[in-house]
């Protein structure tokens, strides 16, 4: 459980994001939405007060620097902290290798990587203050296996991955835990305009013989946002079916 905790949550108008700011309300944390779409945002923050929950909407954009150093000002001016970081707003821009523009590249990486160190360097000194801390970042399991027509987007979640541990090892003494999640194909809005055909031959390579759902992926960043995994840091959590086993 939660209660009591200030979770923000990064990408939180949609999909995955919105499913672990509900998921994480539910489990007692109040939770500081993020995002740029500011009006997805007030219906999520309206389902979370609708259950009982308590949520804010704060604009964010990962690929901007200092649209993230004052997202994370407003939100510790708002609440007075954060103590669970879930970095979870990602894009991709899927072109084979030889095609891709030096701008696809950089957008990627820019938003999936370099936003998540941004946002965690902006609230890690309280959180350090604090002497405790959760930091959940959303890789992929294509930043395990590699993914053609997505070296972008495989290389910047396989450098979620590397960040994981290297901050794991820095914040341990501190009493804060950095782990990752690692959806493998789930049900989202990114998945929405593939066919059925493609649906469904995309799950013959997935043991457990479906795709995943985002509420799936919520409840393994909620166990690593509680006090319950404590003791468990540097870890990537696979949620892929058995699409990869590491």
């Amino acid at each position: 459980m939660n209660a009591g905790r200030i979770a923000l949550v990064t990408g939180a108008s949609q999909g995955i994001g919105r499913a672990c700011a509900l998921e994480l309300a539910r489990a007692g944390a109040t939770v500081a939405l993020a995002a740029r779409n500011l009006d997805k945002l007030a219906g999520v923050a309206a389902e979370i007060s609708a259950a009982g929950g308590k949520a804010h909407a704060f604009a964010l954009d990962v690929a901007n620097e200092e649209s993230i150093k004052e997202c994370a000002k407003a939100v510790i001016a708002h609440f007075g902290a954060v103590n669970i970081l879930v970095n979870n707003a990602g894009i991709t821009r899927d072109i084979l290798a030889l095609r891709m523009k030096r701008k696809d590249w950089d957008d990627v990486l820019t938003t999936n990587l370099t936003g998540a160190f941004l946002m965690t360097q902006a609230v890690m000194s309280q959180m350090v203050k604090g002497r405790w801390g959760r930091i959940i970042n959303v890789t992929s399991v294509v930043g395990q296996t590699g993914q053609a027509g997505q070296a972008n987007y495989a290389a910047s979640k396989a450098g979620l991955i590397g960040l994981t541990k290297s901050l794991a090892r820095e914040l341990a003494s501190r009493t804060i835990t950095v782990n990752a999640v690692a959806p493998g194909f789930i049900e989202t809005a990114m998945t929405e305009v593939l066919t059925e055909d493609q649906k469904a031959m995309n799950a013959q390579f997935i043991p457990l013989g479906r795709v995943g759902t985002d509420v799936e992926v919520a409840h393994a960043v909620a166990f690593l946002a509680s006090e319950e995994a404590g003791y468990i840091t540097g870890h990537t959590l696979d949620v892929n079916g058995g699409m990869y086993m590491g």
